[in-house]
């Protein structure tokens, strides 16, 4: 399991950072969160590769977060080549992301070869499928805005083969079956549970991605993201201008890190960053820096391509 970041300005792409972009992968799941003006481009940068994105969620429907989607689409459609394909791409985000994009592939005459369903969801709806769970909850912002909790499911812990030998079962297609969780009856007729030979269960992971904000607007957000892994929160402006982000329904580094605490989240990492931040490697006389700016705490300041793994946890 692990994220990339494609895009971590804010306001529009730059030579320095990329419009808003993050892309979670995990077995064999591959989704995109948010895709501003230029994410095409960022993906051909990168070693990721945009045909194998099933999902997308746009946090909010300002355009530094959607402005590269019928062109994202358009690009994996090309990418396909002619022939229609069933690989199908599910949309998530706020009411009125359906017309953006209706409107968006009539206009431009844009044709794709592959379906697509547009879901304009409700913060008490939950998205899922066999591994993960996906649920939204409402941010403060200028227009309504977003956060997504990816919880995954606990894995079942590691078979005792030794004790499956003992009881006369020796490795097959009934040991995949115990590992799922079914009971398997042996010719003698004795019925072996998986709470038997399975080990203690495995954990699941939690990620957080959160739109732009000032803030949840309910505390159930903060129980929600409670021991979230990663916890990914925005910080446009320095905590010097901390008034201003407010006004404009925006976060500084102290105001991450103090959802961040109030969440117990194992690591923050920061994102969203006014373009005057420039990233260390790139500041030039008259610049801010990001790293010295921004940095109040212990935390992660992304940048476009950082890549971070959430490793497995250990059984409990």
């Amino acid at each position: 399991m692990d994220v990339t970041f494609l895009g971590t300005g804010s306001a529009y792409p730059s030579p320095c950072r990329g419009a808003s972009a993050i892309v979670f992968r995990a077995e064999g799941e591959c989704w995109l969160f948010d895709c501003g003006e230029g994410t095409q481009t960022q993906f051909m940068k990168s070693a990721l590769r945009a045909g194998r994105i099933t999902k997308i969620f746009i946090t909010h429907l300002h355009g530094d977060h959607m402005f590269g989607l019928p062109g994202f689409l358009c690009t994996v459609s090309l990418q396909c080549g002619s022939t229609p394909t069933n690989q199908h791409v599910d949309i998530y985000g706020p009411v009125g992301l359906r017309s953006f994009i209706r409107m968006s592939l009539e206009v431009s005459h844009s044709q794709l070869v592959f379906p697509y369903t547009v879901h304009e969801f409700l913060p008490s709806e939950d998205h899922e499928n066999e591994q993960f769970t996906v649920k939204a909850f409402k941010l403060y912002h200028r227009i309504p805005s977003f956060g997504f909790v990816i919880t995954e499911k606990d894995r079942p812990g590691r078979l005792n083969v030794g004790k499956l030998q003992e009881l006369g079962l020796q490795p097959g297609p009934l040991y995949g079956k115990l590992k799922l969780g079914s009971a398997v009856t042996l010719e003698s007729g004795q019925t072996i549970s998986p709470c038997d030979v399975l080990g203690d269960p495995v954990p699941g992971r939690k990620i957080c991605i959160l739109g732009d904000c000032s803030g949840v607007v309910a505390s159930g957000a903060a129980q929600l993201c409670r021991d979230a892994d990663l916890l990914i929160h925005e910080a446009t402006l320095d905590d010097g201008q901390m008034e201003k982000a407010k006004d404009h329904g925006h976060s500084t580094p102290k105001m991450a890190a103090e959802f961040a605490n109030l969440c117990r989240a194992k690591r923050l990492v920061l994102t969203h960053f006014s373009q005057r931040y420039k990233p260390p490697g790139l500041v030039s006389e008259g610049d801010e820096d990001a790293e010295s700016v921004l940095m109040g705490q212990s935390v992660i300041l992304a940048e476009d391509f950082l890549t971070i793994s959430i490793p497995l946890k250990k059984p409990l």
